[in-house]
């Protein structure tokens, strides 16, 4: 015999006996209030992702702002909207970095800026081993990790197979591993 388990609520999905169990989609009338609610996950989302605060912003900022025009498609034809959000930041992501990490050559430097505030995270070896993934693996490890979806939510939120978000989460803890373990080795000597 087996004792019951609680239930506990956690956001979008709920908690028994320490195993996530996926939860309706919660329906909002209007898009204010889905952002009322959402905006602090999606930001903490964005900020894995682009590995960056302000960053983060603007990539939440701009997926909004198209999602918003199209409220009612994506409340009527998605089954889940946070779902679509997330998928439309990782696909937004992962484009922004296609577009800019060819090299432009320029004639002159340009100005720096001597107040940049230093990023709290930036000397932490995850956090740095974690920015230097390709933005796929590193969106399957932050949906995987940080937000606890399953390898079907992730599949789902990404638009690839399950087997796609195994291959790219085994590829990302292997290049992590490798990356924290030589990392340690080098401060050491």
């Amino acid at each position: 015999m087996t004792a019951a388990a609680p239930v506990i609520s956690g956001g979008e999905s709920t908690w028994v006996a320490g195993a996530r169990v996926a939860a309706e989609p919660r329906v909002f009338a209007e898009f204010g209030d889905f952002v009322a609610a959402s905006l602090p996950g999606l930001l903490r989302y964005g900020h894995a992702l682009t590995g960056n605060p302000h960053d983060a912003a603007d990539l939440v900022q701009t997926v909004l702002e198209k999602i918003g025009s199209r409220w009612s498609y994506v409340q009527q034809k998605t089954g889940d909207p946070l779902a679509y959000v997330r998928r439309s930041m990782a696909n937004a992501h992962v484009s922004r970095w296609r577009r800019t990490r060819r090299e432009n050559l320029v004639a002159d430097l340009p100005d720096t800026s001597l107040c940049a505030p230093d990023d709290p995270f930036e000397h932490e070896p995850l956090w740095q081993a974690l920015r230097n993934l390709p933005p796929r693996q590193r969106a399957v490890v932050v949906l995987r990790y940080y937000e606890g979806l399953s390898e079907a939510e992730i599949a789902e939120a990404l638009g690839v197979s399950q087997g796609t978000v195994k291959s790219q989460a085994s590829k990302a803890i292997a290049s992590l591993r490798t990356k924290l373990k030589h990392g340690e080795g080098s401060e050491a000597g």
